[in-house]
């Protein structure tokens, strides 16, 4: 299998893609993670492969396109692809017919039966694929799995989660596209986080309802839409994500038979990319200040100061792709299994369509 190299030679990895997703979260993280080496960027575009060079030395080899990469898959040990949503299945089946492991950002398809394709065609050639959903190493949900380990909340009743923008003004691209081929729209870009989030807590969903509007003048895809789940279990999970939110509620809002817990505001990961950080440069990775905290009570009203502060666990991007090196090198677990992706893509397909159709959708 591609990849098995020796203990001392960094995994080589091949990015596809070197727009937001390959620039902010792929290629820094990979850069910076031990037993990988970024040494390959796919992008046509001259200033993206100038900034690449910029960032990471003029040794960065460059390919203008996804073929041109593969056409030399015996000197790669991983395809990372971070190119837009229509191109993940297309990519990822040529990369891993080509014999590489690869990781797909998040949605890794469109359906969840091309998900499931894909993952039997990486089971039969006993090759990873992998999902980067990052948000499973947030701050807030690492937090929160501690306090679910904890018992501090009791049995969780309702699970309450929000990705919300204020952004009034279209950006335009892709992602904003109304074709459905785009596999634009908020509902897949940050649906596809909280509905894993979701799943990841609370198991298996049996129903589905949403709501999904075009809110914004000339918007084409959705942009302000909610999913409730009804998981195997009995919790339900309710999900926001929108880009018309003037006022923004609690990213977390947990309620629980003891307790519950609700935590504003972003993990700062994001952010400290965005603005040239990186893990291990002597700054305290992903920590927060304590003004930030959420707040774990009962009958309180956490903006008045009722309850008590929780901290907050350092957010942890750099364990998905330490995780992502020890399973090809090692065979250690998949940190997120195309398998896992599926699942949540049959909740955002039974999402769409309950939005659509006005009408509860069981899995």
């Amino acid at each position: 299998m591609t990849g098995m190299t020796g203990t001392g030679t960094p995994l080589r990895v091949g990015l596809v893609g070197y727009g937001l997703a390959g620039s902010v979260f792929h290629a820094p993280l990979i850069a910076t993670t031990e037993g990988l080496a970024l040494d390959t960027v796919v992008t046509s575009n001259p200033e993206r492969a100038a900034q690449a060079r910029a960032e990471f030395g003029d040794d960065l080899r460059v390919a203008a396109t996804p073929d041109e990469l593969l056409a030399r898959a015996d000197e790669l040990d991983l395809v990372v692809i971070a190119s837009p949503n229509k191109t993940h299945v297309p990519i990822a089946t040529a990369a891993l017919k080509a014999g590489l492991p690869v990781v797909v950002d998040k949605p890794i398809a469109g359906t969840a039966a091309e998900a499931r394709e894909l993952a039997a065609l990486a089971d039969e050639r006993g090759l990873l694929l992998s999902v980067f959903q990052n948000r499973r190493w947030d701050n807030d949900f690492l937090t929160l799995r501690k306090l679910f380990a904890d018992g501090e909340l009791g049995d969780v009743q309702r699970f309450e989660s929000r990705f919300e923008r204020w952004r009034p003004q279209l950006k335009g691209g892709w992602r904003e596209s109304g074709d459905p081929a785009e596999i634009g729209g908020l509902l897949y870009d940050l649906g596809s986080h909280l509905v894993d989030q979701a799943l990841v807590l609370f198991g298996p969903a049996v129903s589905v309802y949403a709501e999904s509007d075009v809110r914004r003048p000339g918007a084409l895809a959705d942009d302000d839409t909610f999913i409730a789940i009804t998981h195997e279990n009995g919790v339900r999970s309710h999900l926001y994500v929108s880009a018309t939110t003037a006022q923004l509620g609690p990213r977390f809002r947990v309620l629980g038979s003891q307790a519950g817990y609700v935590k504003y505001g972003l993990d700062p990961q994001e952010a400290d990319l965005r603005d040239g950080k990186r893990p291990g440069d002597g700054t305290e990775w992903g920590v927060e200040p304590g003004a930030l905290w959420g707040r774990v009570g009962s009958g309180e009203s956490p903006q008045t100061g009722g309850g008590r502060p929780e901290p907050t666990v350092a957010g942890a991007y750099p364990a998905y792709y330490a995780a992502v090196a020890a399973a090809i090198r090692d065979g250690g677990p998949n940190p997120v299994s195309a398998h896992e992706a599926a699942a949540a893509l049959d909740v955002l397909e039974a999402a769409r369509r309950s939005a659509r159709d006005s009408v509860v959708v069981s899995l």
